[in-house]
């Protein structure tokens, strides 16, 4: 007899608030954990792949297909109708060829039309995730019409098989990088080994040279200490020189921040356990606060390190006086949205945005927001400002960016009109400003998107300069290069791919392997050094050195 099925209301429900994780409904995953009481189930610790619930949901969907169409001893393969979760299926089969036929075994039984309905049943090799990318939609994506969109259906294969009844495996998705560092010197890309799961999160040390910290989902924070030009040794495993491992016994507290002050003496740590920490170049801890009551997703210092500003689920930013280690003030400025994100306009002013579209500028002396900022029509993911703290770009699920012009902020007049961005065709996850301009030159600006793209601005004109589609999955991550010569940008496809600004090419593409999305990239330099590290999903950091990349010298 054969063993029994087992499913509970705690497995499903542990299931779907991975699903809403992944996805990016941080309200959804917080009211399933509340209510369903996860944090009491023994599964709330396993490790659920990304787009777990889709893969079964696929495969049960596979199965109904199966029984569907399964005529005698044959699996019939003409149906041209879809498959839907919600649809019943109307199955449109043609008549089956005369029995007084003479057939070949068919090679295709379990395969036919199947194969190409199914070019990507498992979504799991694609990422999100902010931080855990929080904007997870690759289940949504080419997922058998599971939502209705017909994925691209390449040719059926005649693979021959002696049990037609055996569930064909989907085709493998052919890939634009092949796993292996082409157009670079020996060295030229260095894995730091110490995570045991997702690193959603890393931070250079912008004083000390080749100090860097990086975040997991399991809330461990690792010190390394990178070595760089001569001393950098590649056959020499790095080890972290430090290890943060008990920084909370929260079943969820994936870290979403980490943010240096600008002398490097503090980071600033942001988690998913709603208590924002701050520690010292060796690891102690300098200061932490529970002031917050949902997760943390920004943590950043201001320009001369004397506050600090935090964004979170629990519809509040919230600013700490650093030296003397206590709040100043807590600010519900977007009413009972959530607040995404938080960004330094000067010294004592910040601008805060949130899932209510709008954006506040709040002085620390003020008793309300200086401004309100409206336009968007969606969840507004992130703001930042320009180097001369002149203007504020934002980007937002309704697929636009904006650009406003905050040089006047401090005058009670309104502020003028903002410049939008239109031309992406999913939500922007991220937003850059490239750190220099030429004599006469607009201030330009890139954006990357759940549409597999990334694009750079013309700030003042409004204009797409290009679009660069190279990735193949979402596009989480980017930066421009300190010196503003270069873009990178990493997505869920794994690939790292470089483009020089001025020509708007691409320069280098690193592909980091299966199922190794890129969280996040931070590009930092120390006089003639300059390092880049990856937050990747394979449970690693990956360093690489642009001096060792050919192709980013003669730009």
């Amino acid at each position: 007899m054969p063993a029994p099925l087992l499913i509970t209301a705690d497995q499903v429900n542990c299931l779907i608030h991975a699903y809403f994780l992944d996805s990016g409904f941080q309200h959804s995953a917080f009211a399933i954990r509340m209510e369903g009481r996860l944090d009491q189930s023994p599964h709330i610790k396993k490790h659920i792949p990304r787009g777990e619930l889709i893969e079964l949901l696929s495969k049960a969907l596979l199965y109904s297909e199966v029984e569907a169409h399964w005529k005698g001893d044959e699996l019939s393969t003409n149906c041209s109708a879809p498959f839907s979760l919600l649809d019943t299926h109307a199955c449109s089969l043609q008549p089956l060829s005369s029995t007084n036929d003479v057939r070949e075994p068919s090679t295709s039984k379990a395969n036919g039309d199947t194969a190409g309905k199914r070019k990507a049943t498992t979504p799991s090799e694609d990422a999100r995730a902010e931080k855990r990318a929080r904007k997870e939609q690759d289940e949504k994506d080419a997922q058998m019409n599971v939502d209705g969109v017909p994925a691209p259906k390449p040719k059926p294969k005649d693979a021959k098989s002696d049990t037609p009844q055996t569930l064909p495996e989907p085709p493998a998705k052919k890939l634009k990088h092949k796993p292996s560092v082409i157009g670079a010197r020996p060295g030229a890309v260095r894995f730091l080994q110490a995570h045991k799961t997702e690193v959603f999160v890393v931070a250079w040390n912008p004083a000390t040279k080749g100090q860097l910290v990086s975040g997991s989902r399991d809330a461990v924070v690792n010190y390394w200490a990178v070595p760089s030009g001569s001393n950098n040794d590649s056959t020499v495993p790095i080890q972290p020189t430090l290890t943060l491992s008990d920084l909370t016994k929260d079943s969820q507290a994936d870290l979403t921040a980490l943010n240096w002050n600008h002398d490097g003496s503090l980071v600033a740590i942001g988690s998913y356990d709603s208590i924002l920490r701050i520690c010292t170049t060796n690891g102690e801890t300098y200061f932490k606060d529970s002031h917050h009551k949902g997760p943390i997703f920004a943590a950043k210092f201001s320009p001369s390190g004397q506050w600090i500003a935090t964004a979170s689920l629990d519809s509040t930013s919230c600013v700490w006086d650093v030296k003397q280690k206590r709040i100043h003030r807590q600010y519900r400025n977007h009413g009972v949205a959530c607040c995404l994100d938080v960004e330094w306009l000067d010294d004592s002013t910040f601008a805060s945005c949130g899932a209510d579209t709008i954006i506040r500028i709040v002085s620390l002396t003020a008793t309300g927001p200086l401004h309100t900022l409206e336009g968007h029509a969606g969840e507004i993911n992130s703001i930042k400002c320009n180097p001369s703290r002149t203007r504020l770009a934002s980007c937002a699920d309704d697929g636009t960016a904006r650009i406003w012009n905050i040089e006047n902020m401090h005058s009670e007049k309104a502020l003028p009109a903002s410049v939008t961005l239109t031309g992406h065709q999913q939500c922007l996850t991220s937003i850059e400003w490239c750190p220099s301009a030429g004599p006469g030159e607009h201030e330009l600006v890139a954006t990357a998107s759940f549409d597999a793209t990334a694009r750079l601005w013309d700030t003042v004109t409004g204009d797409c300069t290009k679009v660069f589609a190279d990735h193949t999955k979402h596009v989480y991550a980017i930066t421009f290069s300190p010196d503003g010569r270069h873009l990178v940008t990493g997505g869920g496809d794994g690939s790292l791919i470089v483009y020089e600004v001025k020509s708007k090419e691409k320069k280098w593409s690193w592909y980091t392997g299966e199922k190794s999305g890129i969280f996040e990239i931070d590009w930092q330099s120390w006089g003639n050094t300059s390092l880049i590290a990856l937050a990747l999903e394979r449970q690693m950091v990956a360093i690489v050195d642009p001096g060792k990349v050919p192709a980013l010298q003669s730009s």
